[in-house]
């Protein structure tokens, strides 16, 4: 095999066993096997039978963990799903080992077609925010709306606190940090993710942190953990270097949905300076800005998130009775 070669993955009953995920008072796991992938998927029952559906699709390194306090803000207003994507959360990695931007976004494609649920109002946070516009250029179909929470878009000038996700991208970077961390606790590695991502690290609660270090301690013990972050960020700076109609923004600009962003200020792997450009570029769009947010907005303020998510929810449904 070449160095370039993509390997094969072990059959999914390969991987030791491990601690499971948590799930939230409310919510419900299930799995669904895909062509291709086999993806969990956590769900919360709505407030009331009829609601519009929902679908949330988390970031690198995230899990649909990331939108449980969203999901509770929002069981009155609409019937909430979200997938853990190939390789995260509790979803194994994808058969073939792909884990490009465009990859991501046929499984989401494909559970959406099985389940026979849309269009859903589809949310995105990072990496899920260039799966989930891909979708959406791709599949109008399947998108009622789109809400976008840091979205993951090509940018000319990376903030440096981000340069270090992108070097994961880099061969050989990943085995280097893994040496260089391996003393870390998982509290310590939590801390600085946390750090990382939050604007104000001191609102996660003591019972959030420790659910996070629980999670950690079961993320590093997969195999496949570093594999599908690695080759995660690989895939989405490659999306970056599309041209033609797959450049994301290009893809971006196709988006027909209705289209909430909603941006951190002191966001410190997407920069605030990306609000604007989205804003222009999405065809109907609105501008959420969270001055005291960082990446994280859906978990830092979910009731702010979710009351942007209603107006645009209103929006749509007075265009569609037209008044």
């Amino acid at each position: 095999m070449s160095s370039t070669e993509v390997p094969t993955p072990p059959p999914v009953n390969a991987f030791p066993q491990v601690l499971p995920v948590r799930v939230a008072e409310g919510e419900r796991l299930r799995s669904v096997r895909l062509p291709g992938a086999t993806l969990t998927v956590r769900s919360r029952p709505p407030a009331r039978a009829g609601l519009p559906p929902a679908l949330y699709v988390h970031g690198l390194g995230g899990s649909s963990q990331n939108w449980s306090e969203l999901m509770r803000s929002l069981e009155g207003d609409v019937d909430s799903e979200a997938v853990d994507l190939p390789g995260f959360g509790d979803s194994p990695p994808p058969d073939d080992g792909n884990y490009s931007v465009s990859s991501h976004a046929r499984a989401v494609i494909h559970l959406l077609d099985s389940s026979g649920r849309g269009p859903v109002h589809l949310f995105g946070n990072s990496l899920g925010g260039a799966v989930s516009t891909r979708v959406a250029a791709v599949r109008p179909d399947l998108v009622r709306t789109l809400t976008l929470v840091s979205p993951a878009l090509p940018e000319i000038r990376v903030q440096r606190t981000a340069v270090p996700t992108g070097l994961l991208a880099v061969p050989g970077v990943t085995a280097l940090f893994t040496r260089l961390s391996r003393d870390w606790t998982p509290e310590d590695r939590v801390r600085g993710v946390t750090a990382l991502c939050y604007g104000d690290p001191a609102r996660v609660t003591p019972e959030g942190f420790q659910a996070a270090v629980e999670e950690m301690e079961r993320r590093l013990r997969l195999p496949y953990f570093w594999d599908a972050m690695t080759r995660s960020a690989r895939g989405l700076v490659n999306s970056y270097t599309l041209g033609g109609q797959h450049n994301m923004w290009r893809q971006a600009a196709r988006v027909l949905a209705p289209t909430l962003l909603v941006y951190g200020a002191r966001d410190q792997l997407v920069g605030y300076r990306m609000a604007r450009k989205a804003e222009r570029t999405f065809r109907d769009s609105r501008l959420l800005s969270l001055p005291d947010a960082g990446h994280v907005a859906m978990m830092e303020y979910p009731e702010a998130v979710a009351a942007a998510f209603r107006d645009l929810l209103a929006q749509t449904a007075d265009a569609d009775t037209g008044s």
